[in-house]
């Protein structure tokens, strides 16, 4: 079964105000094997266990847990997609497929995805940096036994040709309700487009941004070292941030009453409706979040973005139940989850000056 909780679920970390999650995946493949695409059932098994083998000799890698997906119910396996640890492409096709994970799932690896290894690090707020380390540290312990198909000229060879080169994808999850409030979303995010940087929704490439919630990531995986990719790419979130920030004093100073009508609104939403689906759900957190990092309201917990929007997806809802759940009950039991998390309590309202928007004027 698969362990509660991402480290990054947890919230917290740098500028978690705005930044979510940082992430780092390299694509590595195997020499000498075809693909996943093109490999036959016995190739993806041997590669399969050439990997777990080379994870469970190579100590500097850590103490790690290994899941084989067709072992895993399919609950766990949708479960993995929610927490960001794994793609539905992967479990998809569970056979000769797995998921390598460390202690507090802040690393995994990916076996048999659309690359032999996808290595992954993923940690709370932004922290790019940290996150390509842990990667790198995973990456060369696995390489201490394995060898990668790596052209002199080309660098890491993989099966998406958007991903040769570094094979590194780097992405960041971020908060942007007062630039989706204030209509600058799209002349932002279409500025940095050009850059680039590529951004998507809540789940990667073909998703929607549900619950103000946007991936920002690196397009060019070729001819630039890993370090410049991020240097990059921290440069554009930072100004992402900046807009983001501008446009929260901006709805302080110009509509201050608007904006807490409707966030004490989307509170007693939260805090009293009896079903409520998915994506109204993160509507309403990303609302509530927003007021707790204005000061509006001081008794938002700390993780309201993160364990609580994720352990109200369906399948952690169905695995709390210990049943396969019905949409209707789904929602029923969201409903109850949330409001159970918010203790009954009033909402209770930040005083003039307490808010970010006030200190920094």
């Amino acid at each position: 079964m698969l362990k509660d909780g991402a480290l990054w679920v947890s919230g917290g970390g740098p500028d978690s105000d705005i930044v979510v999650s940082s992430r780092v995946r390299l694509a590595r493949n195997l020499a000498g094997v075809p693909f996943p695409n093109r490999a036959k059932a016995g190739q993806l098994e041997a590669v399969l266990e050439k990997i777990l083998h080379a994870v469970e000799s190579t100590p500097s890698i850590g103490p790690v847990e290994m899941l084989r997906l067709a072992k895993m119910s399919a609950v766990d396996r949708q479960i993995a997609v929610e927490e960001h640890l794994t793609s539905p492409q992967h479990i998809s096709e569970p056979a000769g497929r797995a998921l390598v994970l460390n202690r507090d799932n802040s690393m995994c690896i990916m076996i048999n995805e659309e690359d032999h290894l996808r290595i992954q690090a993923i940690l709370p707020g932004f922290q790019l940096d940290q996150a390509l380390r842990l990667a790198w540290a995973a990456d060369d312990a696995v390489e201490e036994t394995i060898d990668y198909a790596f052209d002199a000229e080309l660098g890491y060879l993989a099966a998406c040709p958007t991903n040769v080169g570094t094979g590194m994808r780097a992405s960041v999850m971020l908060h942007l309700p007062a630039l989706a409030a204030t209509n600058m979303i799209g002349q932002v995010l279409g500025a940095v487009s050009k850059v680039g940087v590529a951004v998507r929704g809540i789940y990667g490439e073909g998703t929607d941004a549900v619950g103000n919630l946007f991936q920002v990531s690196n397009q060019v995986t070729m001819g630039r070292a890993e370090e410049e990719i991020i240097a990059h790419l921290r440069a554009i979130v930072k100004q992402i941030m900046d807009s983001e920030r501008a446009a929260r004093r901006a709805l302080m100073n110009d509509a201050r009453m608007q904006l807490e009508d409707k966030i004490f609104r989307s509170y007693g939403l939260l805090t009293n409706a009896r079903l409520m689906p998915s994506e109204e759900a993160l509507r309403l957190i990303s609302d509530v979040k927003l007021g707790g990092d204005l000061g509006l309201i001081t008794n938002v917990p700390e993780d309201l973005l993160t364990r609580v929007s994720v352990n109200t997806m369906p399948a952690h809802i169905q695995r709390s139940a210990g049943r396969e759940l019905s949409v209707w009950e789904r929602d029923l039991a969201r409903a109850a989850m949330i409001r159970e998390r918010f203790g009954g309590q009033a909402p209770k309202r930040g005083r003039p000056g307490d808010s970010a928007a006030d200190k920094e004027e």
